[in-house]
């Protein structure tokens, strides 16, 4: 007869385990945990920095930093489109090229996602009008031209 000492299975002498539910949750709440602080990290808005598209697709501009402050300028041009600057209020200007005039100029922050204090020239009446932009989207700039409170916007998309 065999002694109650062989009788004892090696499962027996090992400690009692939970089910392993436990796993699954704590991962669980890790991955969200993760989750939530990686979307609390991301940036709300992008810099308005970078090539833009503008509404209708007519011209490109490039906005960087100018001193304090940002400006941009066209730096592409659709074929289809007058090439030179007819319509500028200056006589002398009407000549020159619209490839590498500054579009926007004098913008300075002004709350999240927001630049004012600056102007926006329009070629097609040879105006300049005050003007505040300010990012829709990290990919959308909305682009406001004003004269005294009545004010016009586009939404140029990001190219770059």
């Amino acid at each position: 007869m065999a002694s109650e000492a062989e009788n004892v299975k090696v499962d027996d002498l090992q400690p009692h385990r939970q089910p392993r539910m436990r796993r699954p949750i704590v991962l669980f709440v890790l991955a969200s945990a993760s989750l939530v602080a990686a979307c609390l990290a991301a940036p709300v808005a992008a810099e308005p920095i970078g090539l833009w598209l503008t509404e209708g697709g007519k011209s490109r501009v490039k906005i960087e930093p100018c001193a304090e402050r940002l400006c941009g300028t066209i730096v592409w041009l659709r074929e289809d489109l007058p090439g030179i600057d007819a319509r500028n209020e200056g006589e002398a200007l009407r000549a020159r090229p619209i490839l590498g005039i500054t579009l926007i100029a004098g913008f300075k922050p002004s709350g999240e996602a927001r630049w004012n204090g600056g102007t926006i020239y329009n070629p097609e009446d040879g105006r300049t009008y005050d003007s505040k932009i300010e990012l829709a989207d990290p990919h959308t700039l909305r682009v406001s031209g004003c004269v005294l409170f009545f004010c016009k916007a586009q939404h140029w998309t990001r190219v770059e």
